[in-house]
């Protein structure tokens, strides 16, 4: 006599056997499971809806913060792209957060030197957008060839996949208007 079974009718199969025996055998009372439930540490949290920082793909994740820590991140059951499921990056997104390892400064390295040292955001923000000014001052190009055409092609601009629509928009319409660049590019794209 053949036995033919298939993969799925071998899962469902120890699946039903499983659960008859969780509930027979071993005593198992699903009353009792929902009341450790409530116990969770996430139980009394709201949940954050934002999107992973990772891929293009845009997927929906839940973060429960208790306003100091993230304490839990999970997909999103009712965002439309990953309806809940989550990549093995996506699934560790929190340790962005709360690694020892997260850099929380700005870190400078001066010209020539060998070692980054830790400033102040005024420093570094300050530092960018002047090097950002000067750069463009010092190679923008009004016409070419007789075409009025407002550009520099000395900086670049590179979007990150977390960016909705509406950042990207605004974003490109600031370097692109706004500082004259022409190499403009996105991550999804790479």
């Amino acid at each position: 006599m053949e036995l033919n079974v298939t993969r799925r009718k071998f899962l469902k199969i120890s699946g039903a056997v499983a659960a008859t025996l969780a509930v027979v055998e071993l005593g198992f009372d699903d009353k009792t499971a929902r009341a450790k439930a409530k116990e969770l540490k996430i139980s009394e949290l709201k949940p954050t809806p934002t999107i992973c920082p990772y891929c293009s793909v845009g997927c929906g994740i839940l973060v429960y913060s208790n306003g100091k820590d993230v304490v839990y991140t999970e997909g999103d059951p009712d965002h439309p792209i990953n309806e809940g499921s989550l990549c093995s990056k996506g699934t560790t997104v929190r340790q962005v957060y709360t690694t020892e390892k997260r850099i929380t400064k700005p870190l400078y390295r001066a010209p020539g030197s060998g070692k980054w040292e830790e400033v102040d955001w005024d420093f570094a923000l300050d530092k960018v957008a002047k090097n950002i000014k000067d750069t463009r001052d010092r190679t923008f190009v009004q016409k070419e060839n007789g075409y009025t055409v407002n550009k520099t092609e000395a900086i670049a601009y590179m979007g990150g996949a977390a960016l909705d629509n509406e950042e990207t928009y605004l974003l490109s319409k600031l370097f692109r208007a706004g500082l004259g660049l022409t190499y403009i590019e996105h991550q999804a794209r790479i």
